[in-house]
């Protein structure tokens, strides 16, 4: 099986840009998936951001995990448990406005690095979708433009960590999916495996590396390129050891943003390839909810029945 794609984006800026390009290209369109190292995050600001992100769950959530695993007697359940997600989670939104302030149990400094780290991601997000213009032949700014809608971009973080699970039949931490969204940026822990995208029936991991960061593609990169980029069923499993921690930060379409293939990507498309559907990302968000852990194909379809003869033509 081939190696998972790992890209120094450094390298975007030397000799070699050409063949990282290429690089994320390649993991766009085959994996949906790539890592990158030398992402232009610092290492201190990650560090600060893990070390107190697993005192906040020491501190306040492991206790909650353990009470609610023994409220709904799950140690005691001896089949697959294919309905519960082994995880325990908080989220951050950051654009359009933040909420950051209001989650309840966070220390001050804690909120601040977190507001720190936010900016950070947010713009090697948009720094990404401009290397992901370029390798489609779109115009710079073009995915950032239809991602804005009329309030700007949806942003947020879910903070997760998946506690050691002792069954046998271990729980899916998380259970598998495609992401709705734009592009995702995770912070995983660099010791806990658990994170494996599934690649041609087979669930393939995500190498734990310190420092990096892993980036997938939702739904909307897949229908704006018209299925040329990809976005991947991915799921968690649950570890016997140790607790994973995961930082996964969603950059979205605004609600109201129109989701589209781009024109420059279906002028090269041939005849018998499928034109991917247009809505409304909101709309899509709804259809989601209910179908988050099943395939993106008839999510796809059932957008496609929707279009009204305007949106059709717009």
């Amino acid at each position: 099986m081939a190696t998972f794609p790992v890209v120094d984006l450094s390298l975007v800026n030397g000799e070699e840009r050409v063949a990282t390009l290429e690089k994320i290209n390649d993991a766009c369109e085959n994996w949906g998936f790539f890592e990158l190292v030398n992402h232009g995050i610092s290492t201190e600001l990650l560090d600060t951001v893990e070390k107190m992100t697993k005192d906040h769950y020491k501190k306040t959530m492991e206790q909650r995990f353990k009470e609610m695993v023994a409220a709904k007697g799950l140690d005691a359940v001896q089949s697959e448990i294919h309905d519960l997600d082994w995880e325990s989670t908080f989220f951050l939104r950051h654009l359009p406005s933040s909420n950051i302030s209001e989650v309840p149990d966070l220390e001050e400094d804690y909120r601040k690095t977190m507001k720190e780290f936010a900016v950070e991601l947010e713009k090697l997000a948009e720094k990404l979708l401009d290397l992901l213009c370029e390798n489609l032949g779109l115009e710079k700014g073009y995915l950032k433009k239809v991602f804005l809608g009329s309030k700007g971009p949806n942003f947020g973080t879910k903070v997760s960590n998946y506690p050691p699970c002792h069954k046998s039949d271990r729980p899916k931490g998380l259970r598998a999916h495609s992401d709705a969204g734009g592009i995702i940026l995770l912070f995983q822990d660099d010791k806990v495996s658990g994170l494996q995208l599934l690649k041609d029936g087979d669930g393939v991991d995500v190498p734990p590396m310190h420092h990096s960061i892993v980036i997938n593609l939702g739904d909307q990169i897949e229908v704006i390129t018209n299925g040329k980029y990809k976005s991947v069923m991915h799921r968690v499993i649950a570890q016997s050891d140790g607790t994973r921690m995961s930082i996964a930060s969603f950059y979205n379409p605004g609600d109201d943003a129109f989701i589209s293939p781009a024109p420059a990507v279906l002028e090269k498309k041939t005849e018998d390839a499928p034109t991917y559907p247009k809505f409304v990302f909101d709309d899509y968000m709804k259809l989601y909810f209910g179908l988050k852990f099943q395939a993106k194909e008839p999510r796809f379809e059932a957008m496609k029945a929707k279009e009204s003869p305007l949106v059709a033509t717009t």
